[in-house]
């Protein structure tokens, strides 16, 4: 018997064949178990049934929510933009390519045990497993992936002292207020950054929401100049990482990406790749993180075994490498009316904000 790949119709082995069918089987044995959902934007509702589609009657009673929209309950499954998301911004109404379905918690918050943690902190990951992350990390740094895209221009960072990156965040998104401990805004985490290094020279980039004008997050431009040495503004991430030599974070992804990368990175808040024994945390990170893990171990469970990914070409449930060689061909959604109207918004509030 002949076996075909769906995505590009090229021969497939019987163990890849086998492989896809298992990952689609256990996708589905959750989505039976979702009876509605709540809290997804009229926009990505689309997007966000292809994932949770399934065949056959419902198996069970549970609420799925999004959890920025609607308060999660006991007993919900939660559902969050995954890590390798899109070539565009989620606020600029560009639907993701990566979602993850939580049935404990959600990652993002360290109140509570989520399936990543769990994954993380209980399963056996195999030579396999670590050597398929491994691979899957090497292309997404040589391809410059990174969630929202390789967006930006180009920027060169003076030397002389040791630079630390500092991603923004937007102060309002759930994982500042769910991890980021006793700091609640940027200024307050580049007021910790200065206190930890005196020594630094100290790179503030606002989060590509907040630049976008988007999305609500500090300081007001003069502020930031005084907090930070350099404040990058419209700044390629991937070009600030060739060249920092450290990012302190609070509880962004922006951490993870570095540490594919093998920048250092310290952190201030409880964000999901902290407690493992590859950060520095100077945050109150959950005691129950007690196993350590290896970078292949933590990309493994965090870009293959947690999230989902939609091949933007077949609409099908695909594994992340299918997805990374999309990005790696230039694959982009098309922009919509909507996502051209968003922008133009979102450069209307920036100029009023003093951003542009």
């Amino acid at each position: 018997m002949t076996y075909f790949c769906p995505f590009d119709g090229n021969p497939s082995t019987l163990e890849q064949a086998l492989a896809l069918s298992d990952m689609w089987a256990a996708q589905q044995g959750v989505n039976r178990r979702i009876a509605r959902v709540e809290g997804v934007r009229a926009w990505k509702r689309r997007t966000i049934g292809r994932f949770l589609w399934h065949s056959g009657s419902s198996a069970g009673d549970a609420r799925a929510v999004w959890p920025s929209r609607v308060a999660p309950a006991p007993g919900d499954i939660q559902i969050e933009d995954g890590f390798i998301r899109s070539r565009g911004l989620g606020a600029e109404l560009n639907a993701p390519l990566s979602i993850v379905v939580d049935t404990r918690g959600i990652y993002y918050d360290p109140s509570r045990p989520s399936d990543l943690e769990h994954l993380l902190q209980t399963a056996d990951i195999d030579a396999s497993l670590t050597r398929r992350a491994e691979a899957l990390v090497a292309r997404i740094v040589a391809a410059d992936i990174v969630k929202y895209g390789a967006r930006g221009q180009a920027v060169t960072l003076p030397r002389g002292r040791p630079l630390i990156l500092v991603p923004g965040q937007v102060e309002d998104d759930r994982s500042v207020r769910l991890g980021g401990g006793r700091i609640a805004t940027n200024a307050a985490l580049l007021v910790a950054v200065r206190s930890a290094r005196p020594d630094a020279h100290i790179i503030f980039k606002p989060h590509p929401d907040v630049e976008a004008g988007l999305r609500a997050g500090g300081p007001r431009p003069a502020e930031a100049d005084r907090l930070a040495d350099t404040v990058v503004r419209d700044a390629s991430l991937t070009t600030l990482f060739g060249q920092v030599d450290e990012v302190h974070s609070l509880t962004s992804q922006t951490g993870f990406e570095a540490l594919l990368r093998g920048i250092p990175v310290t952190t201030y808040g409880a964000p999901f790749y902290a407690g493992w024994g590859l950060t520095r945390d100077l945050g109150e990170v959950p005691a129950r993180r007690t196993r350590r893990r290896t970078l292949a171990e933590l990309a493994a469970a965090t870009l293959i075994l947690y999230p989902r990914y939609l091949d933007p070409v077949t609409s099908l449930p695909c594994p992340p490498e299918v997805l990374v060689s999309r990005l790696e061909a230039g694959h982009a959604a098309p922009v919509t009316i909507l996502t051209r109207a968003r922008r133009m918004q979102g450069r209307v509030t920036a100029a009023l904000r003093g951003f542009a």
